[in-house]
């Protein structure tokens, strides 16, 4: 069996859907990347997905939701927003309750999305292929 070097590279990632009390779903970017997309992040040796989706929803944005607490929504493989031949397996969580949010750590901007209006043109693939058609329909 040869190896094929043109197989894409499978980064595991932890996500999580938060909502403000106007019923929009927060979306972040990280510094010198253009797609929004759900905090989260790659969990650390040894952490499970919802551990990491915790302590990066704490990192990233200063929200704090215990791994007990958050509702699993589902895992998908989608294309990297921001990395070329790359696929994320994306295990995503939803937060309960309403929150507010700060970018820290590595975000540049956040940004809440009105699920109701048109999309814009800048979301990582995970959220317009896989989560967001499932919330259109819950």
């Amino acid at each position: 069996m040869t190896h094929d070097n043109r197989a894409k590279d499978l980064i595991v990632v932890s996500a999580v859907c938060v909502y403000d009390g106007a019923g929009r779903l927060l979306t972040v970017r990280k510094r010198g990347t253009d797609k929004f997309m759900h905090p989260g992040g790659k969990p650390e040796p040894g952490e499970t997905a919802a551990e990491a989706a915790s302590r990066e929803l704490a990192e990233e944005v200063g929200i704090d939701v215990g791994p007990a607490d958050l509702e699993p929504l589902g895992t998908w493989l989608a294309a990297a927003a921001n990395e070329a031949a790359t696929d994320i397996e994306a295990t995503v969580f939803t937060a309960p309750g309403t929150w507010e949010a700060q970018p820290c750590a590595e975000i540049a901007e956040i940004r809440w999305l009105d699920l109701t209006a048109e999309l814009p043109d800048d979301l990582a693939p995970l959220l317009t292929d896989h989560v967001l058609p499932l919330l259109g329909k819950r």
